[in-house]
């Protein structure tokens, strides 16, 4: 029997597409929300990148598996995710720092209408 015939592999292969497509949309929901955080962070004028933080994720994350992933190599995934998430997030809020910046340095409106006491 041709392996591409067998209903084993065709099985297995199924599952793992759908555990790809479900760990690619949970990718694509944490660099949205890293985003939104960072935008919030930037508007809030708070140090956006927190490498302590980055150590407390690795190692909560070491603490909560229970294999077969060896905790070296979830940290080396985590890492790059991590890694990835910032290269994304940071593309996606250049934009948004940008506008956020050329807003700060507009001229305040109500300055200009408010009678200096």
């Amino acid at each position: 029997m041709a392996v591409d015939n067998d209903p084993v592999i065709k099985q297995f292969r199924e599952q793992i597409s759908d555990i790809d497509l479900k760990t690619l949309e949970l990718i694509n929901k944490r660099i949205k929300l890293v985003t939104q955080l960072w935008t919030y962070k930037h508007e809030q004028h708070v140090e956006v990148y927190e490498p302590a933080r980055e150590d407390w994720l690795v190692t909560y994350a070491a603490r909560a598996n229970r294999g077969p992933l060896s905790t070296e190599a979830l940290s080396e995934i985590y890492r790059h995710i991590i890694e990835v998430t910032q290269h994304e997030a940071r593309g996606a809020l250049q934009p948004a720092a940008a506008e956020l910046a050329a807003t700060e340095a507009a001229p305040d409106e109500t300055a200009a209408t408010t009678p200096k006491a």
